[in-house]
């Protein structure tokens, strides 16, 4: 071979190099995931253009990724109970609906196989479109004002009354010196003063109270709904008597003890507006992302384009 030829040879092998190079090069990421140039091109058709291409294989990238990230498994037993209900829906018997698939050419092993991954991806699916869900406090608050004025201009506004609780509490706050069980034993022995009339619960929550701004007040909370308050705290006011003082209980600011000192019926008519705001705001991106649950996969994920 002479010098020429050989000449020739490099410059195509540098070439080849060259136009793979710029075959391999990356034109997007999927939550750091890289795309290809390549991938692309061969996700191209006579009826799609270069973006098509490109959406189809992100679209593919997040669906792998959802699926992976989702952890979702299938066992036996769905599946049979999905194929019993196939058969079923078709009028047939086990033995007749084998028959079928293998009239068909697609073995029974294959069917499940199918059969399984469908579920597993309605799962995913499902799981993609609750968590595109995303409402803003200002989004229901609108919506409520105008539902709210759009009854009242019909004059069917639907009037909602509710119990207010008046509440007064003591609450004791965790620190390296006061454990869980030092704090309710502490709660414990006031409670029992306060009844034993050896103080009073004014003067107790003024004394030990770590929720200052109420400790001032006899430890009043004044009137509120019940659902304000976090959870534990919210079950401890619907079901103490008026007039008892709760055992000691746990919240995630610390241990309580409170009392109901009176209710009230109260107009929330606006927070039913709110609910049904909600509500339909919740709905609705729900039906959009149903139509199309890819979309509610891009809505969360981070997808950068390389030019």
């Amino acid at each position: 071979m002479n010098l020429k030829s050989v000449l020739f040879v490099a410059l195509g092998f540098l070439a080849f190099i060259a136009n793979a190079q710029a075959e391999e090069k990356v034109v997007a990421t999927v939550n750091g995931v890289p795309v290809l140039e390549s991938q692309v091109k061969s996700a191209l058709t006579k009826k799609s253009n270069r973006q098509a291409a490109l959406d189809k294989v992100i679209d593919d990238i997040l669906v792998a990724q959802a699926v992976k990230e989702s952890g979702v498994s299938v066992n036996n037993a769905q599946v049979d109970q999905i194929i019993e209900g196939i058969a079923a829906q078709n009028g047939l018997t086990f033995g007749q609906l084998l028959d079928a698939l293998d009239y068909q050419g697609i073995s029974y092993a294959a069917y499940r196989q199918q059969i399984a991954q469908q579920l597993m991806m309605s799962e995913v699916r499902n799981r993609a479109i609750s968590q595109s869900v995303d409402v803003s406090r200002e989004q229901v608050e609108a919506l409520a004002k105008k539902m709210l004025a759009e009854a009242k201009a019909k004059g069917n506004v639907a009037k909602l009354t509710d119990t207010q609780y008046e509440v007064r509490h003591i609450l004791l706050k965790l620190n390296p010196l006061l454990n869980d069980a030092q704090a309710k034993a502490q709660l414990e022995q006031i409670r029992a003063d306060i009844l034993a009339g050896k103080t009073t619960f004014a003067d107790a929550a003024l004394k030990y109270s770590k929720d200052y701004l109420s400790g001032a007040n006899g430890g009043s909370l004044g009137y509120a709904f019940p659902e304000m308050y976090v959870g534990p705290f919210n079950k401890a006011v619907r079901t103490t008597k008026q007039g008892v003082i709760s055992a000691p209980f746990k919240t995630e600011f610390g241990w309580h003890i409170l009392e109901v000192t009176n209710t009230r019926q109260a107009d929330r008519t606006e927070d039913a507006y709110r609910q049904k705001a909600y509500e339909q705001i919740v709905n609705q991106q729900l039906q959009d992302s149903a139509r199309d649950w890819v979309q509610a996969l891009r809505k969360r994920a981070n997808i950068k384009y390389i030019n």
